[in-house]
């Protein structure tokens, strides 16, 4: 990969591990559910007036944004409502490779190796870590809407493999209109009209700063860039990048909220990685060093 490609791609990393901060700071005034349907409601407005709609049925655009707006991000805003640390929400997340693992095996009958079983288990290990938080940084309500989440973004992934749709900026454009609507109906299920009351009235500054954020580098311009280096390169060079996303999570949320970098919280960081990097790539490293053992 070529160095300005790389640090482009460390840079979109960066944006989405700080992301998750941006959202706690719109969360301070905003309902979570408003704040996610007003994020997706401009990903779609006006853009998808201007590109047209890909050559995929309904079902997959309406199943996809009601998964990826509603399951993932309106679960991962009310997690963080509820106590989770914007940090710990972006290490927690990234179980959704692991997820999306499991859900492929059962959807494509792709049996799981022994790496990827051996990567879950150890992930899982550093979840139980993140469990025996006492610096403030955990809720137990928090981290069950988060790992729901992750397993919403591993089942919206397989939405999007069956859609089979080479179109993935338009694809992300036309999904994101039908996830508006549901999360502003949960907003009024929940709170009534206090949730858009409050956006009206409270809102500042920081709040139109965090939902721009969310949109437009974060969604649009992070997804195109991304997918536009999936194309330049393969798969196998691009994807381990992502791992860095937590990593800029916390230390974002140490940044703008002085979250604690504990030892343990630390070791749940590496232990995590550790496990999604042998679920993934462990198969792809042990044929690597054979590869250069032999020659």
């Amino acid at each position: 990969m070529k160095m300005h490609h790389l640090l482009l791609a460390v840079v979109i990393t960066a944006i989405w591990g700080i992301n998750f901060s941006v959202i706690k700071l719109g969360l301070k005034e905003v309902d979570p559910f408003v704040l996610a349907g007003i994020r997706f409601l401009l990903c779609a407005l006006p853009a998808l007036f201007f590109i047209a709609k890909p050559a995929v049925k309904w079902r997959w655009l309406i199943g996809y944004g009601l998964v990826f707006g509603v399951g993932l991000w309106g679960m991962v805003n009310l997690g963080i409502r509820l106590g989770l640390s914007a940090g710990v929400a972006s290490l927690v997340l990234q179980f959704s490779a692991l997820f999306t693992l499991l859900l492929g095996s059962w959807a494509f009958r792709e049996p799981l190796s022994r790496f990827q079983s051996a990567g879950i288990a150890i992930a899982l290990t550093g979840l139980s870590c993140i469990i025996f938080l006492t610096d403030g940084s955990v809720s137990v309500l928090g981290l069950g809407c988060v790992l729901f989440g992750a397993i919403a973004w591993s089942v919206a992934n397989i939405l999007y493999k069956k859609a089979n749709s080479h179109q993935v900026f338009a694809f992300l454009i036309w999904s994101s209109l039908f996830a508006p609507i549901p999360l502003f109906i949960l907003s009024y299920a929940v709170n009534g009209l206090s949730g858009f009351h409050g956006l009206l009235t409270h809102a500042h500054g920081t709040t139109l700063l965090s939902i721009l954020f969310q949109v437009y580098p974060n969604t649009l311009f992070g997804y195109w860039v991304w997918n536009a280096l999936l194309k330049r390169y393969p798969v196998s060079t691009v994807a381990p990048l992502s791992l860095l996303v937590p990593v800029f999570g916390l230390l974002g949320s140490f940044w703008i909220f002085d979250e604690q970098l504990s030892a343990l919280k630390l070791a749940a960081l590496l232990i995590i990685v550790s496990g999604l990097t042998i679920g993934l790539y462990g198969a792809r490293l042990m044929q690597a060093w054979r590869g250069r053992f032999a020659s």
